[in-house]
């Protein structure tokens, strides 16, 4: 079996691929309420203040603050109610001296206010009466104009995705139309004579179509549209020809199953006749996945993962999603999701190779504790299993039972 030239660190790997990427992500306009988990193509600036104006943050009674300086319990302050600020109007009273005015959660403060003492610290004192049992100070319980956002302020910036908090905050502002990252295609190929579509009846010798679906749900997971190309037999053509036109249709190609060790040079072969500069790193330094293939070919990514469906899934993690998110134009500093965890077992491990370990997390005593699933790369369930990975580095040899680890969750 012949062996790897080099093999390369996965993060030097990732960041060779990732430097050669030749695109300019591609902007499109959506309605605001459809953008959920797309990334904004262009930096997001507040049209007006949010709030609009002063409001008032409980049910109460607006007031000037002095006028409740050093009132108790024991010793109430005595103001004139002058009126109720009416919800979804402009206030049109204006207190002063010794004046309040009844106010509900989310109203317009009145000119001449500024703060609000909260009911429960209240009392009806008469009809146009009211005693304060509660000093309040300037500010409190109210929202000030501009406290949320000032207008004009950068409120979203660029390469961020789209949450249901910025959703909602957008729709605050009034913004209906957002200029969102158009998303990527992903061409899928999977490659092997003895893999058949998931409807087939399989025979002896054969298997179904793990990888296609499985990548696929990745891809649009993280951002992409997948496009897959069906199985293609483990022929120079045929791979080629397939690579060829889902290179000319989409914005990345994903080939499985023929980075293995008796295909491996088949498929650097055909990836190499799709461009220039070809096939960057062959073989990287981690279990599961070292006979990885990335490329880049006229301008774009071109990867080749392991056929195993664990492998595969575990590389595409590594090397796929970043590619994609570099499409995608997203900030790289975001942070990964991930709890920490205590290891259950001690893990051995290759020093000088990063491997990545399928977990099960459970609760202990208010704290999770990490189960290492051991399973082989074929096993596709061993992985549905899990919750999440842990990452041995290439500098330690292992890690041992008791030890906190983190775990990026599935």
């Amino acid at each position: 079996m012949p062996e790897f030239l080099e093999l390369l660190p996965p993060p030097q790997a990732r960041q060779i691929l990732l430097q050669h990427i030749k695109h300019k992500p591609q902007g499109e306009f959506l309605a605001t309420h459809t953008a959920l988990g797309r990334i904004t193509a262009a930096p997001i600036h507040a049209p007006h203040p949010l709030p609009s104006f002063p409001r008032s943050t409980v049910d109460g009674f607006a007031v000037r603050a002095r006028d409740t300086f050093g009132c108790s319990d024991t010793l109430p302050a005595y103001l004139n109610l002058i009126g109720e600020v009416p919800m979804g109007s402009e206030a049109r009273l204006e207190l002063h001296t010794g004046q309040c005015a009844l106010i509900h959660t989310g109203g317009m403060l009145p000119p001449g206010s500024d703060a609000v003492v909260m009911l429960e610290h209240t009392q009806q004192a008469a009809d146009v009466e009211i005693e304060v049992l509660r000093a309040v100070a300037v500010g409190e319980n109210v929202l000030r104009a501009g406290e949320d956002v000032q207008q004009g302020q950068e409120i979203i910036p660029v390469g961020v995705p789209l949450r249901p908090e910025e959703i909602g905050g957008l729709m605050a502002l009034g913004i209906l139309e957002v200029h969102v990252v158009r998303r990527p295609r992903v061409g899928i190929i999977s490659s092997g004579d003895e893999v058949v579509p998931p409807e087939a009846t399989i025979q002896p010798g054969q298997v179904r179509d793990i990888n296609s679906y499985s990548l696929s749900a990745l891809v649009e997971q993280a951002g992409g549209v997948a496009q897959r190309y069906g199985i293609i037999p483990d022929r120079l053509e045929a791979i080629q020809e397939t690579a060829s036109r889902a290179l000319s249709e989409c914005d990345m190609v994903v080939i499985t199953a023929g980075s293995s060790a008796s295909t491996r040079d088949l498929t650097s072969e055909a990836i190499n006749r799709l461009g220039t500069p070809g096939v960057l790193v062959h073989g990287v330094n981690v279990r599961p996945g070292r006979p990885t293939i990335l490329a880049v070919c006229q301008g774009k990514a071109v990867i080749g993962l392991p056929g195993n469906p664990v492998s595969a899934l575990v590389i595409a993690r590594l090397f796929v999603v970043p590619a994609l998110h570099c499409l995608l134009g997203m900030q790289t500093n975001r942070p990964a999701p991930f709890v920490p965890a205590r290891l259950s077992i001690n893990l051995p491990s290759q020093a000088g190779r990063e491997d990545w370990i399928p977990v099960k997390l459970s609760k202990v005593a208010g704290q999770y504790v990490a189960e290492p699933i051991f399973s082989k790369s074929n096993l596709i369930f061993s992985l549905a299993r899990a919750d999440g990975l842990i990452a041995i580095s290439a500098d330690a040899t292992g890690l041992s039972a008791g030890e906190m680890v983190e775990v990026y969750l599935l």
